[in-house]
């Protein structure tokens, strides 16, 4: 399994979305994808988008100003 990263700072919608999409695009099955945004409106939509398309949010937190969500790709 690979743990990646997505800096998604400074980006608004939907942009955070499409960046996450392309960066899944490259990983596996199995594999964690840790994306830290600061646009507040990723809490509801990315988590949207991996039950749209059959990942698993496996965290969801804001910190120091930052949302940052992990999730599986599935």
């Amino acid at each position: 399994m690979m743990k990646e990263t997505l800096d998604a700072r400074r980006l608004l919608c939907p942009m955070p979305v499409i960046r996450t999409q392309d960066k899944v695009k490259k990983l596996t099955t199995g594999d964690e994808l840790t994306v830290i945004c600061t646009d507040p409106g990723v809490m509801q939509d990315i988590p949207a988008w991996c039950r749209i398309n059959g990942h698993r949010v496996k965290e969801c937190r804001e910190q120091d100003g930052e949302y940052i969500i992990v999730l599986e790709v599935g």
